[in-house]
C-alpha cells in the first residue's frame, strides 16, 4: 500500500489495465457462450409485463422501442408472466399493425376489447386473449411469432390477415425477420417452404460479431428497453398517439394492378396460400382460424 500510494501512476495504470483485461475477457465469454442476454428481462419481475410485443417510433414518448431480439420481445410480454392458469381457455391474437393496435392505445386494441367482454367457455374457463399482432404484412412474419407463441399453450389462435399479406414477394419484406435469418432458415426447411420462399443468407456471425462490442447496438437497445419499464409500469403508456390522425383517404389512384397483376386474373401462384396451410398444420391440435379483416370502402373517386 505504500509503495501504491508514492506511485499513484503505477496504481491507476494498474486499475486500466485490469478494467482493460475485465472488458476483453467480458467479450471473450459472450463470442464463444452466445449467452442469450435476451431472456433476462426485468419485465413480469420488477416491472408489469407489456400487453403486446414491443414496437415503437417514438421511444422517448412512448417509453417503448423497437428491437427484433425474438427472446427479448416474447420475455417483455405478459404471456412471458406466468403458468397458464388452469381455469383458462387461451386465445392468441396474430397479425399486422391493425392486430397490434397502431395508432391506438394498448387498452384499445382488438384483444384489449375482446378482454372486457369477459367471456367464458362452454366448461366455465375464462376466455382471455393476448395481442401477439405485429407490424409489417407478411405471412411468414406472422408464422415466426406464431411457432413462438406455441410454447404458451394456447387453447385457439386468431389469425388476422389482408390479401396485402399474401405477395411472396413480400414474405421476407420485415426487419424482424431480417434480424432473426437464422431463425427464419430454419422455420423455411421446418415448414418445407424452399420451393415458394427462397431462404435469406446467412453467414456465420465472426467472433468478434457475437463479442459484446459486435453487438453493442442490440445490447444497448435491450438496456434502454429494460430501462423504459419504469416509465410504462408507471403510465401504461406503450405507444405514443399524435394529436392530428391523418383522415383515411377518400379519393384513390385509378391504378388497378396488384403486385404487377392485371385484373381479372389473379395468380394464385404468386401468393403465399401454402404458408397458411403448413402454419395452420405447424399449430395443430391448437385449432387456427383465419380472419380476413374489415375494410375500408371509399365513396370518393376510384
Amino acid at each position: 500500500m505504500q509503495n501504491l500510494s508514492l506511485n499513484p501512476s503505477l496504481f491507476w495504470s494498474r486499475v486500466v489495465g485490469k478494467g482493460l483485461l475485465l472488458f476483453v475477457l467480458v467479450n471473450f465469454i459472450l463470442a464463444i457462450s452466445n449467452v442469450p442476454y435476451g431472456k433476462f428481462s426485468l419485465y413480469n419481475a420488477i416491472f408489469a409485463g407489456r400487453d403486446r410485443l414491443p414496437y415503437s417510433d417514438q421511444p422517448s414518448e412512448s417509453y417503448n422501442i423497437t428491437i427484433t431480439n425474438l427472446d427479448a420481445m416474447f420475455a417483455s410480454h405478459i404471456l412471458a408472466g406466468s403458468p397458464k392458469p388452469s381455469d383458462e381457455f387461451r386465445v392468441i391474437l396474430i397479425g399486422d399493425s391493425a392486430t397490434w393496435g397502431y395508432l391506438l392505445p394498448a387498452n384499445h386494441t382488438l384483444a384489449a376489447f375482446l378482454n372486457k367482454e369477459n367471456l367464458y367457455n362452454p366448461e366455465g374457463k375464462r376466455v382471455v386473449f393476448y395481442n401477439l399482432g405485429y407490424p409489417v404484412m407478411s405471412l411468414l412474419k406472422d408464422t415466426l411469432i406464431m411457432e413462438r407463441c406455441l410454447s404458451f399453450q394456447p387453447d385457439l389462435i386468431l389469425w388476422l390477415v389482408t390479401l396485402e399479406s399474401f405477395p411472396l414477394d413480400k414474405q421476407l419484406f420485415s426487419p424482424l425477420l431480417e434480424h432473426n435469418a437464422t431463425e427464419v432458415v430454419k422455420l423455411i426447411d421446418k415448414l418445407h417452404l424452399n420451393a415458394i420462399i427462397s431462404p435469406p443468407d446467412v453467414l456465420s456471425p465472426t467472433i468478434w460479431q457475437r463479442s459484446l462490442v459486435g453487438q453493442r447496438k442490440a445490447v444497448a437497445d435491450w438496456i434502454r428497453f429494460q430501462l423504459y419499464g419504469f416509465l410504462w409500469t408507471a403510465t401504461g403508456i406503450d405507444h405514443a398517439i399524435p394529436e392530428t390522425i391523418p383522415q383515411k383517404q377518400m379519393d384513390l389512384s385509378a391504378e388497378v394492378s396488384f403486385h404487377n397483376q392485371q385484373p381479372p386474373i389473379l395468380e394464385l401462384e404468386k401468393l403465399a396460400f401454402a404458408v397458411i396451410d403448413v402454419a395452420s398444420r405447424m399449430a395443430a391440435p391448437t385449432p387456427v382460424i383465419l380472419i380476413n379483416e374489415p375494410m375500408f370502402t371509399s365513396s370518393g373517386r376510384n
